[in-house]
């Protein structure tokens, strides 16, 4: 897959979770939709959701429900620059808006793709044996301490393919990602404390990154921001050697 292939697929899947079209990400003018419940929709994701912003660099896409249309569209065309409205007043207005419906800001975070060309260049070593592992490999490792790596234990069936680093028999770190959405799957990674600043966690990153590309897939990160709560903003990025930044922003 080449970078801009995975952008529009990255694309394809924010239109399923806003109920738009994947070509209204690619506008200078704002959209704003009703969010409706889709078997689609990313996991991770309350479906339908009261409402759910995403921006890649041109224009704010929002999906929410169907009353809240006006305020939001209202919210949205107050600023002059779409960025303005992820900053810290702006966001206290829409968590205004949203606790009138009963709502209020669950979370903002960017997600990050990976650059193909950076991944498979990138020359990374860490001092520990590194193994492909696959579903069968997880069974006992759910509840002993890899919860960033793997799905919570009712979700399991999620988790697709990882890539674990070995001291001897022992394992010292676990990258995973699970299939979160029809085209991506979503990254998360554990490294015990004592091996951790020692590269561990960027071999794992990288190798997982050529695993999933080479199964036909890309994986994702998405980072926390500092938000908590019921409804939702986030962003999304461009890539580094390990895949995993880039500059696009996605709210929901």
């Amino acid at each position: 897959m080449t970078k801009q292939e995975i952008l529009t697929a990255a694309m394809r899947q924010s239109a399923i979770d806003c109920c738009c079209a994947e070509e209204d990400f690619r506008r200078e003018t704002h959209i704003v939709v009703e969010n409706k419940a889709s078997e689609q929709t990313s996991k991770f994701l309350v479906s339908p959701n009261a409402c759910r912003m995403i921006s890649y660099g041109s224009n704010i896409v929002a999906s929410c429900r169907q009353e809240l249309i006006p305020e939001i569209e209202a919210f949205i065309n107050r600023r002059e620059k779409f960025y303005r409205c992820f900053e810290p007043l702006a966001i206290y207005e829409l968590n205004h808006i949203l606790q009138r419906a009963g709502e209020q800001i669950a979370w903002m975070h960017s997600y990050y793709l990976p650059d193909p060309d950076a991944v498979f260049s990138a020359d990374l070593t860490c001092p520990y044996e590194t193994k492909v592992m696959h579903p069968e490999d997880f069974t006992d490792l759910y509840g002993q301490g890899w919860d960033n790596a793997l799905s919570r234990i009712e979700r399991k069936e999620l988790d697709m393919l990882g890539v674990g680093a070995y001291d001897g028999d022992r394992l010292i770190g676990l990258a995973a990602c699970s299939a979160d959405c029809v085209e991506m799957w979503q990254i998360g990674i554990d490294v015990l404390p004592e091996y951790r600043r020692k590269g561990v966690a960027s071999v794992l990153t990288n190798r997982l990154a050529r695993e999933s590309l080479n199964a036909g897939r890309f994986r994702f990160t998405r980072r926390p921001g500092r938000m908590s709560g019921r409804s939702a903003t986030d962003s999304r990025a461009d890539s580094d050697r390990h895949g995993r930044r880039w500059r696009r922003k996605r709210l929901k």
